[in-house]
């Protein structure tokens, strides 16, 4: 018995390799030079109608993708996010080398996080919280739930107050991002001193 969906992958892959990966000096980069060229870090939900590759358009090399269930800001993306940061330390760079950086909250509309409701204790058990925090979570609105994680990104202190900070939804129906949180500074020049 052969699996056909893992045989398709790798002729894609073949594809790709044939078609789109190159080795031009962008692929002579060191670690360093490939983490100044990122432009922006996007936390977005595991759906797989949801990729940011193809709902924004991304090239290779242009951002890094944390994805998890509801693509929510847990504690386990502030680590994976500390982990990068800590990546980019020991390559000797910062992300964007300079430029301006976004940090991108990429949430959707009928996320099947929201069909959890009934489901308090495994929620609180995902966001690391207690049952009687989640309904500020807005697990239901994905809306305010963006405005919710924006603001804990905001209010988090390790992250660079320069970095565009901005909270989007990408409806399922239409194809279209509505952005809900505009980019701006994570946090303004003068909360950063």
């Amino acid at each position: 018995m052969t699996d056909t969906t893992f045989a398709t992958f790798l002729q894609r892959n073949k594809d790709f390799a044939a078609r789109h990966f190159t080795t031009d000096t962008t692929q002579e980069k060191s670690l360093a030079e490939k983490l100044a060229s990122v432009k922006a870090l996007i936390i977005g939900c595991a759906d797989m109608r949801v990729d940011p590759a193809h709902v924004l358009g991304l090239e290779l090399s242009e951002a890094v993708v944390l994805r998890n269930i509801g693509g929510r800001v847990v504690p386990g993306t502030l680590r994976m996010m500390g982990m990068l940061a800590q990546v980019s330390q020991a390559a000797g760079t910062n992300p964007g080398g300079g430029n301006p950086f976004n940090l991108i909250v990429l949430q959707h509309t009928d996320c099947g996080i929201t069909r959890l409701g009934d489901q308090p204790a495994m929620l609180a058990n995902y966001f690391e919280i207690s049952p009687e925090e989640l309904k500020a979570r807005a697990i239901s609105d994905p809306r305010a739930a963006v405005a919710f994680d924006v603001a804990m990104l905001r209010a988090t202190p390790a992250l660079p107050a320069n970095w565009l900070l901005s909270g989007l939804v990408y409806d399922v129906l239409t194809g279209l991002i509505d952005v809900v949180v505009p980019p701006a500074p994570l946090r303004s020049a003068a909360s950063a001193v």
